[in-house]
């Protein structure tokens, strides 16, 4: 039985602020809403150009050699899509479904990065929507 003495847990008193959650910043805003002056976002990390632009040819190049021999050899262990259920070879299936998941995740992970000054081109409002 709750006496009158005890604070109503629900009740908090007007001095204390509510925590921030993980998702949302100190504004009540999430993460993905979340931007800077400049329109990137916070999950977002600025780079120099010359790291940004390192950055985009390895991954990228990292990326596409991944998914293709991913593709190689999904290819191969199911004989071109071709073999039974008992003749395929689920380790190297596996292995090649892993090297498309690592690309994806890859260039997925690199597209975080931005240079100095830039911006996604879906926030930037100051350009026209006309288109000429």
């Amino acid at each position: 039985m709750i006496s009158d003495d005890d604070p109503d847990p629900s009740e908090a008193s007007p001095d204390v602020e509510p925590a921030d959650t993980p998702d949302s910043g100190p504004s009540g805003e999430t993460a993905e809403e979340s931007t800077d002056g400049d329109g990137s976002s916070d999950r977002d990390i600025e780079v120099p150009m010359r790291v940004y632009k390192a950055i985009t040819v390895f991954t990228t190049l990292f990326a596409i050699a991944t998914v293709v021999g991913g593709f190689v050899v999904l290819d191969s262990a199911t004989n071109r899509a071709t073999a039974s259920l008992s003749a395929i070879q689920p380790v190297a299936a596996l292995f090649g479904i892993g090297l498309i998941l690592a690309g994806a995740a890859a260039y997925a992970f690199s597209t975080r990065f931005r240079a100095a000054g830039m911006g996604k081109s879906k926030d930037d409002t100051a350009e026209g929507t006309d288109n000429g």
